[in-house]
C-alpha cells in the first residue's frame, strides 16, 4: 500500500497524518512517479493552516523528484525509469508514489542529484522568476534580500551575485548571517540586533535600494518600503511571518512613487515552453557552480510534522527535504 501525509482538517503541524492511500493506474497523459526526495516549502504550511484554502482531505507538497514507474497513453518524450522532477500544481508530493501530468515533468539532467532537484525546483524557479522576469539586477545595483539564508534566499543571493549585484541580506541569527555571507551577501543584518531600515540606509548613504526581494511578509512591512529609493520596487513573494496587510495606493506615492508586486510562480510558467525554459536556466546556473543548492536538513516523510515545526520556528537554514 502506498503511504502519504494527509490533512483532514486545517490547523497546526499535528494535523499532518501518515496514512495508507490508494494510487490508481495512470490515465492518458499521466505518469506514476516513485518519489525519492520531496521539497519542503513555506507554501506547504499555508495549505496546512488554510491560509491558501484547499478542499479536505488533501495531500500537501508542491515539489519533488523521483523515478517514473508507469506511463499512461499519449505520453511523449518520457520512459519508465527516467529521473524526473516537478513543482507547483497539482499539489500532493508528500507521498511515496503519485500520479502526475506527464507534460509538467522535467527530466533531471546529469550532474544534478534527486535531492538537489527536489529541493530547488520551486525555490530555484521562484528565484529565476524574480531575477529574470520581475527585476533584473544590474552590476551597479545594491539590492536587499530578506531571509537571505532561507531556501529561496540562498539561491537568490548566489544568482544575483553571479549577475554582479551588491547584496544586503537580512537574517534571524549569526549562524544564518555567516551562511548568507558565504553565499553572496556583501552585508548582513540580524533582525533582532538592529533596525534593518537604518542599516540599509547607512549602507546606501541614504539613497535606499532599487529593489527589495521580500519572502517574509508581515514582519518586514512597512520597513521594506522605507528601504526603497525613489521609484523602487517591492517584490513581496512570500508570507513566512504572515500575510502583508492591505496597502493604500497613496502610501506608495508618499514613499517615492514606489512599485509593488505580489507574484506567484504559476503565472510565469503557464506554458510548457515557459516552464522548461526557466528550468533550463536554473539547471545551467547550478551545473556551472555559480549557484550551489544547500540541502541542510533531511527528515523522513512520516516526520513531516516535525519538519513543519522546524521551518515555522525558523530553525532551518537553506533547503529541507523529506525522504519517503
Amino acid at each position: 500500500m502506498n503511504k502519504a501525509i494527509r490533512v483532514h482538517r486545517t490547523g497546526p503541524a499535528s494535523v499532518l497524518k501518515w496514512e495508507d492511500v490508494t494510487i490508481t493506474s495512470p490515465k492518458p497523459g499521466e505518469a506514476i512517479i516513485r518519489n525519492t526526495a520531496i521539497g519542503l516549502n513555506f507554501i506547504d504550511t499555508y495549505h496546512r493552516k488554510g491560509l491558501y484554502p484547499l478542499p479536505t482531505p488533501f495531500t500537501p507538497g508542491v515539489e519533488g523528484a523521483g523515478v517514473i514507474e508507469a506511463l499512461g497513453t499519449k505520453v511523449e518524450g518520457l520512459k519508465i525509469g527516467d529521473r524526473v522532477t516537478y513543482c507547483s500544481d497539482p499539489i500532493g508530493s508528500y507521498s511515496e508514489k503519485r500520479c502526475f501530468p506527464a507534460d509538467r515533468l522535467i527530466k533531471i539532467p546529469r550532474g544534478i542529484t534527486d535531492e538537489q532537484a527536489a529541493s530547488m525546483m520551486l525555490k530555484g524557479l521562484t528565484a529565476a522568476m524574480l531575477l529574470k522576469h520581475i527585476y533584473v539586477p544590474k552590476p551597479s545595483d545594491t539590492i536587499l534580500v530578506h531571509a537571505a539564508a532561507g531556501g529561496v534566499g540562498l539561491i537568490l543571493c548566489q544568482w544575483a551575485k553571479y549577475l554582479g549585484a551588491n547584496i544586503i541580506g537580512t537574517v534571524s541569527s549569526r549562524k544564518k548571517a555567516a551562511l548568507a555571507r558565504a553565499n553572496g551577501c556583501d552585508k548582513t543584518i540580524i533582525y533582532s540586533e538592529s533596525n534593518f531600515v537604518d542599516r540599509v540606509l547607512r549602507y546606501t548613504k541614504g539613497e535606499g535600494v532599487p529593489v527589495v526581494y521580500d519572502g517574509v511578509g508581515k514582519d518586514t512591512y512597512p520597513g521594506s518600503l522605507d528601504c526603497l529609493s525613489m521609484r523602487g520596487i517591492w517584490i513581496t513573494y512570500g508570507n513566512a511571518s504572515g500575510p502583508v496587510p492591505p496597502i493604500a495606493p497613496l502610501t506608495l506615492l508618499q514613499k517615492g512613487s514606489l512599485f509593488m508586486t505580489r507574484p506567484i510562480l504559476n503565472h510565469y510558467i503557464t506554458t510548457k515552453q515557459a516552464f522548461t525554459s526557466l528550468a533550463k536556466e536554473l539547471f545551467e546556473v547550478v551545473k556551472s557552480g555559480a549557484v550551489k543548492i544547500h540541502v541542510e536538513q533531511r527528515y523522513q516523510l512520516r516526520e513531516a510534522a516535525k519538519a513543519h515545526r522546524a521551518l515555522e520556528q525558523r530553525k532551518t537554514v537553506g533547503s529541507t527535504i523529506l525522504i519517503p
